[in-house]
């Protein structure tokens, strides 16, 4: 079993796990109303996907 000889200091520890970042959802326009929406979903806005009504909107 693999144990550390020395302690990892806090600094060497934080840096590390500082360097895991979530990267922002990238959006896409939707062709309808123009609204910024995730790619390959539907718009939340006018409820269209791939040209067509898929959810119904007030």
């Amino acid at each position: 079993m693999a144990v550390p000889k020395k302690k990892m200091s806090r600094s060497r520890t934080r840096r590390r796990k500082a360097a895991w970042k979530v990267p922002a959802p990238t959006m896409a326009a939707c062709p309808q109303c123009g609204m910024p929406k995730l790619p390959h979903r539907a718009c939340r806005e006018c409820g269209t996907y791939a040209g067509r009504e898929v959810i119904e909107t007030g």
